[in-house]
């Protein structure tokens, strides 16, 4: 699809905003340089990012013999973002500033049998309300909100959490009857806040082209091209996890055969390990994934065979990723990554030049996510803060002066 003077108008305002939240304070003539952009487009950009109340000037700098520049701020002290992580076992709920500071945190504990979207909205209603006393009359700007499985982002519905059996689940419009909040609601799925978290305020910002990569009990890679999240016709884009690499492999939860999530995601990963040590079957996932990486690190050899097996059928996974999209950056994400990461990242580099083209294995790079935030909560309010941003000015509307 074409862009459109609006689309790239957007697409600036973004880019300008991400590098002042990166180094406030800053002045526009920086501002322009980072971002490629003139400085008259910079400064048309700000003059709308003020009159919107998402930036301040802080003060003035000395500007070499001419006059003072003026140094921009996020505007800290305006209104508020809200980022929901709604997953099969907590509610979690982040207050951000407008320099996607948190601000304040409320969480819900939710049993495994709390799985009606009334019941879910509810624990949702319950943090709002904890930190909507503590907020005041701060404005609140949007709310973002994660679910699990697949999201119809433009109508608001959840299409499919088979987790919970939903299917064409009206959430958003639900949601709002409940809260009775009017402000914008925005839903997506974890795979693709996570993206835009890492766009905003992560590893992606400043990045052409880079993918990020969730292991978890399923896994997936969030896309994004040009700063921008890449969804595909139907926001589907990013199914990676369900990509084949053997057509008679075992049977995936998708009800395909050889999927890479059927090799790699935790319970693959566990039933090898449990092939060979019988902790695989021990506790939850998570606490069976923090065994695994304890044998590993102390050298047992039927971790570390468990770690090489899942690491080649990673690479090979990666590798298709890396030849198809050429991407600059991959970033590993998602709670299992979290606990295997030390042993499984540096396996799948070493492993990837076997299964690579070489001219866009030379063009990319590895990286573990490091951010301690909650990524989830952050994407999910960055997306509520780029609807908030969608309300500025298209081209030309308004003379300057």
């Amino acid at each position: 699809m074409k862009s459109t003077s609006r689309d790239i108008r957007l697409r600036n305002c973004f880019a300008v905003l991400r590098h002042l939240i990166a180094d406030a304070p800053t002045s526009r003539q920086i501002l322009a340089r980072a971002t490629d952009l003139s400085v008259a487009t910079v400064s048309n950009l700000v003059t709308d990012l003020i009159e919107l109340g998402v930036v301040v000037e802080v003060g003035r700098e000395d500007s070499g013999g001419g006059r003072p520049r003026a140094l921009l701020a996020p505007n800290t002290g305006g209104g508020v973002m809200i980022g929901v992580d709604v997953a099969e076992t907590y509610v979690h709920l982040e207050v951000y500033d407008l320099a996607l500071t948190v601000v304040d945190r409320a969480e819900e504990r939710m049993e495994v049998s709390e799985n009606s979207p009334e019941q879910v909205i509810g624990h949702i209603a319950a943090a709002l309300d904890r930190v909507r006393e503590r907020l005041g009359e701060r404005e609140i700007l949007g709310l973002g909100v994660s679910l699990p499985g697949q999201v119809d982002v433009a109508w608001g519905v959840s299409g499919f959490a088979p987790n919970w059996n939903w299917h064409d689940v009206p959430f958003r419009q639900m949601l709002a009857d409940r809260l009775r909040l009017d402000v914008p609601i925005y839903l997506d799925n974890p795979l693709k806040t996570i993206t835009v978290g890492e766009l905003w305020f992560g590893d992606g910002r400043g990045v052409e082209r880079f993918a990020v990569l969730i292991l978890g009990t399923g896994v997936g890679a969030g896309l994004a091209f040009s700063g921008q999240l890449y969804r595909g016709a139907t926001n589907s884009a990013g199914e990676w996890g369900h990509t084949t690499i053997n057509p008679a492999g075992p049977q995936c939860r998708c009800g395909a055969k050889g999927c890479i999530e059927a090799y790699v995601g935790a319970p693959a990963i566990l039933w090898q390990w449990a092939q060979l040590d019988g902790r695989a079957a021990a506790g939850s996932q998570t606490e069976a994934m923090a065994a695994l990486a304890a044998a590993w690190k102390a050298g047992e050899p039927s971790a570390v065979r468990t770690v090489e097996t899942v690491a080649e059928y990673l690479a090979a996974g990666v590798a298709n990723l890396v030849n198809l999209v050429n991407p600059d950056l991959v970033v590993f994400d998602g709670w299992v990554t979290g606990a295997l990461g030390d042993a499984l990242v540096p396996e799948v580099e070493r492993r990837l030049p076997a299964h690579a083209m070489e001219a866009p294995l030379k063009a990319v790079r590895l990286k573990r996510n490091q951010q301690e935030r909650n990524m989830v909560s952050l994407g999910a309010a960055a997306l509520a803060l780029e609807g908030h941003l969608s309300r500025l000015n298209t081209v030309g509307s308004r003379s300057r002066r």
